[in-house]
């Protein structure tokens, strides 16, 4: 039942449209439970340094860079499914060992182990992301494109949503009992989303594969150069590289700054992440009827800029210390954060895709997964490295006023700590989207356009939730559709076929 199909008929695409929403949800429960703030917790609960936090969030990242012997193993198997469901069972099982490493392993090794289970998750979990992408970008229709994966994304992060706030509850319960080991909490937390990923993996092999196009007679090695000789796809490369390493090193460190900096409990973190989340859920379909509309890279010059500007607006929230605005424009930011977040990740993944060429989407999916790769996984340990060694670094501006009646001062710029990397994201961010410029993109429109049909869009959708069946519209299944007729044999047009890649854990 895992072999690949001649042809995919109209009902077994709709199944397994279905199946890939509902892998969507078990990956997401998986993902939400097993990273973000929970695994930074985890690794500060440890006693893991900031230098640990920046490692922990290199390894996914360079860990991709496996992609690369990958591609061979998928075109010798010739089964994607199989490598898929394969390494997703294997990668996955040392969730388990990290669970449980605060009841088998001293504080001494408990680090160690942390990092080596989650390098050797990342590595595992690489094969499945290769199968995965090559596998999608065949099976899932280009005519719907956009509005799919941004509803699959907002049902996804809807989930997430829901399971952070409930997984910080629990936590925040399971602490209050001091008996119990440092970590019993996170522990629970990664078995749950160990058990979600095994529900995602039976979804994962219930989607029909069609069967794999012939691949070229050249060397994977000189397909991925010829990526890098094609003039537009490089400037797209460019782009995504120099974008990645903005954003990460400035966000691994958004936990810490909120749980160390500000001092803020878990569950503040976690509201404030749903916050985010649920900004994103509600634009998902917003940006997927833009991007559909007009193309991927008038989103992202966008929804780019608005991301960057948030992450300046972190260094405002200390002055130099906690003040009466912190709270309020955290929420600001995180709204915002999840509006730009949204339209960042659907335009990315989709423009890759569509500058592929038929027949080398492979390894031009493999040059843009390597340099994301790279630029992910040395940003976050660039960060790691050096943030301590500006805790005592301090750059401010403050205006004094003097009258023989009164005397004040008012703090306008106070730089510190993780603030000097904050800026510094902010301006290599703001040259990524320069390098944007220069990648062409049918259907591209001017910003103002955009910014025009976007603010139409919110108004239509805030009409809609006013409605139960507004909201159901937001949240429905997008699989309500009549594709054409369509093969996925040899030969087809391939502009009928695309797809973006889930980020498979």
């Amino acid at each position: 039942m895992m072999n690949p199909q001649e042809t995919i008929s109209e009902d077994d695409l709709k199944r397994g449209l279905s199946y890939i929403i509902r892998d969507g949800l078990a990956t997401q429960a998986m993902v939400t439970l097993t990273s973000g703030i929970f695994l930074v917790a985890f690794g500060l609960q440890l006693g893991a340094s900031n230098t640990v936090i920046g490692l922990l969030a290199a390894i996914p990242p360079l860990a991709e860079l496996i992609q690369v012997p990958a591609i061979s193993v998928v075109e010798r198997v010739r089964n994607r499914r199989l490598v898929c469901v394969g390494a997703s069972i294997i990668a996955r099982l040392f969730w388990v060992v990290i669970a449980l490493i605060p009841f088998l392993f001293g504080p001494a090794a408990a680090v160690p182990v942390l990092i080596i289970s989650l390098a050797m998750y990342g590595s595992i979990s690489s094969f499945s992301h290769c199968s995965w992408n090559s596998w999608m970008r065949d099976l899932v229709p280009q005519n719907i494109l956009g509005s799919f994966f941004s509803r699959r994304m907002a049902l996804s992060l809807a989930l997430g949503s829901a399971l952070s706030l409930a997984a910080g509850l629990l936590i925040d319960l399971i602490q209050k009992n001091p008996g119990l080991p440092a970590g019993t909490a996170y522990s629970i937390i990664f078995l749950g989303g160990f058990i979600a990923g095994l529900f995602g993996i039976y979804y994962i092999s219930r989607i029909p594969e069609p069967l794999m196009r012939s691949a070229p007679g050249v060397p994977l090695l000189s397909q991925i150069r010829s990526a890098f000789r094609d003039d537009n796809f490089t400037r797209l490369i460019a782009f995504l590289g120099s974008w990645n390493f903005a954003v990460n090193l400035a966000a691994p460190f958004f936990t810490v700054y909120l749980l160390v900096m500000l001092g803020f409990d878990i569950t503040i973190v976690i509201i404030l992440a749903v916050i985010s989340q649920a900004s994103s859920v509600f634009s998902y379909p917003m940006w997927g009827g833009i991007a559909d509309r007009y193309s991927n890279k008038s989103v992202l010059r966008v929804a780019g800029p608005l991301f960057m500007v948030c992450i300046l607006g972190w260094t405002f929230t200390t002055l130099p210390d906690r003040h009466l605005l912190t709270i309020p424009l955290l929420i600001v930011l995180h709204i915002l954060m999840g509006i730009s977040t949204a339209g960042v990740t659907l335009g990315a993944a989709n423009i890759g895709l569509k500058l592929a060429p038929a027949g080398s989407a492979t390894a031009y999916l493999a040059s843009i997964s390597i340099t994301n790769s790279l630029a992910a996984g040395i940003a976050p340990i660039i960060g790691g490295m050096f943030v301590d060694s500006f805790k005592a670094t301090e750059l401010s501006l403050t205006l004094n006023w003097k009258s023989p009646q009164a005397e004040f001062a008012i703090h306008t710029l106070d730089f510190q700590y993780w603030d000097f990397f904050f800026v510094f994201a902010f301006l290599i961010g703001i040259y990524s989207i320069h390098r944007l410029a220069f990648v062409k993109e049918s259907g591209e429109v001017e910003e103002r356009l955009v910014v025009r049909e976007l603010i139409a869009q919110v108004s239509r959708e805030m009409r809609n939730l006013s409605t139960a069946g507004g909201l159901r519209y937001m949240l429905r299944y997008p699989i309500d559709y009549s594709p054409e007729p369509k093969t996925t044999e040899p030969g087809v047009d391939p502009e009928k076929e695309g797809t973006i890649p889930s980020e498979k854990p």
